[in-house]
Order: structure tokens, then C-alpha cells, then sequence
């Protein structure tokens, strides 16, 4: 049985989900009730993206065995990865329940609260997770981000060296870094670091997006738009909408027109940028 765990963990790292699959039901056909086989059959789909299948298959782990690790690994990143809220910090709960000492589920809560603008508590909750992982590049990539947006630029660029010093091979990695390269306004490494990503998985389309991203944030004229819009998002709501009620009352032609500029400079700048990229073919 033990060769045979080791034997799917090798294809999985191989990116051989199929043949996984194959080995993992053949150790399921061994022993039907074996909460194991069903939890890595439900870890394969979750790699594989088919999610709806992860979530059966460690469910099936789990009424066989209530603390089955496996099967809440699974459930956590299947339902961070569907965005589903609610089912998310249910199931983190009982993940970190029976295993404290996974340092994913930290970067994955640290994840979701820097989505949310809370990065007090996601510093935190990242920085628990580089206590378990000092040297996970993707974690040192995420800490880097939550610092830049924090406006701390030194301490940015100082994980961003660490991280970098571990795997500067990993394309989400780079993916991270480009973020805080961005809100550093270091624009140019931005890019460098998403051509890089690029490079090393084509195929992937968030990736592929973010790369354009990029690009378009390196146009001088694009970003002398953003840098207003990026000082608006910083105010609270009410600040927000009074703010704009006061302009729009004694401004409203100019407000009008900013409006219709900023859409004109990013269809015209991310025009530019598909062309830059793709020629002038359609896509």
C-alpha cells in the first residue's frame, strides 16, 4: 500500500493527474474503506480542477474518518478556490483543528484577508505561516505584497529578496512579486517579473492576464490616470461619496470628463498593449 501512496505522489508531481487517478482507484479497489484512498482521490480532482469531485471524494474520507488531514486539505483549498466564504472558515476551523501545524492554511487565511483589505490580520496570519514554512518562497512573495500594500517598501523589497533567494523559478511566485513591484511603483520589475511567469507557464490564463496587466500599469500616460484612482480607493466609503458629491455639485463638467478620459486611456492603453503582444491579429 505504502509503494503505491508513493507511486500517485510521484505521477501528481509529474503533472500525470490521470495516471494518478488510475493508481489511486486501484489502491481503493485494495480496500474499499480506506478513508486514505478516498482522500487522495479527492486531492487528484482538486489539482485537476474538478472541483465538485474533490469535495465528494473527501467527504466520502470523512465518514470514514472524521480527522482525516487529507480530506480537509482539500476541502480548504476547494472551497478558497470556488470562493466559497462561508464553507471556507468552516472548514479551516476543523482543518486546523486536527492539523495546527499546516502552514498553508495560514497563507491561505492571509490570502483571503489581504482580499478583503485587512492586512493587520493578514501579516499575522502569514507571518504564523513562516514560522511552520521560514523559507516557502510563495508565502515570503505574499508577505512581501501585504508590506508593500501596507506602504512599508523596504520591508517589501526585503522578502521579495528572500523569496527570490529560495525559487525564483515558480511562476506564481513571481506572480505575487509583480503585485508589490506594482504597488511599490517599481512599474518596470512589475513586468519583468509577469514576462518571467509567463515564460514558464503560457498556458496558464490568470497568469497570461496579469501579464497584460502589467504592461498596461508601465504606460506613463496609463498610470498618470491611475495614481488619482489609486489615492480615491485609500479613502473610507462615506469620505468616497462625499467627496464626489461635492465635486459633481461644483465640478461637474470636469468630473465628466475625467470619467470619460480614464475609460478612453484604458481601452486605448490596453488596445496598445494587445497589439504590443499579439500584433495586430485578433485573438
Amino acid at each position: 500500500m505504502h509503494a503505491g501512496y508513493a507511486r500517485v505522489r510521484q505521477l501528481v508531481e509529474m503533472n500525470r493527474y490521470k495516471e494518478a487517478l488510475a493508481e489511486a482507484e486501484k489502491l481503493l479497489q485494495m480496500d474499499p474503506e480506506d478513508p486514505d484512498a478516498h482522500s487522495t482521490i479527492g486531492w487528484i480532482y482538486l489539482l485537476s480542477e474538478k472541483y465538485d469531485k474533490a469535495l465528494h471524494w473527501s467527504g466520502e474520507a470523512l465518514k470514514r474518518d472524521p480527522d482525516n488531514v487529507l480530506a480537509w486539505y482539500v476541502r480548504v483549498c476547494t472551497y478558497h478556490e470556488t470562493n466559497r466564504e462561508d464553507k471556507f472558515e468552516e472548514s479551516l476551523a476543523e482543518a486546523l483543528r486536527v492539523d495546527p501545524y499546516e502552514d498553508h492554511y495560514y497563507f491561505l487565511k492571509a490570502a483571503r484577508l489581504t482580499h478583503k483589505g485587512k492586512l493587520r490580520e493578514a501579516k499575522e496570519s502569514i507571518l504564523s505561516s513562516l514560522e511552520f514554512a521560514p523559507e516557502k518562497p510563495l508565502h515570503l512573495a505574499l508577505l512581501s505584497y501585504i508590506e508593500a500594500l501596507s506602504g512599508n517598501k523596504e520591508e517589501s523589497r526585503r522578502a521579495d529578496r528572500e523569496a527570490l533567494r529560495h525559487d525564483a523559478e515558480d511562476p506564481v511566485v513571481l506572480m505575487h512579486l509583480s503585485w508589490a513591484a506594482s504597488e511599490r511603483g517599481e512599474y518596470d520589475l512589475a513586468e519583468q517579473y509577469m514576462a518571467s511567469a509567463v515564460r514558464l507557464n503560457p498556458e496558464n490564463k490568470q497568469i497570461r492576464d496579469e501579464y497584460l496587466e502589467a504592461l498596461q500599469r508601465n504606460n506613463k500616460f496609463y498610470r498618470a490616470f491611475l495614481r488619482p484612482v489609486k489615492i480615491l480607493g485609500k479613502l473610507k466609503r462615506w469620505q468616497l461619496f462625499l467627496f464626489f458629491m461635492t465635486l459633481w455639485i461644483i465640478f461637474k463638467p470636469l468630473v465628466l470628463w475625467f470619467i470619460i478620459l480614464y475609460f478612453l486611456v484604458h481601452w486605448i492603453t490596453k488596445g496598445i498593449v494587445h497589439v504590443r503582444v499579439f500584433g495586430w491579429r485578433r485573438r
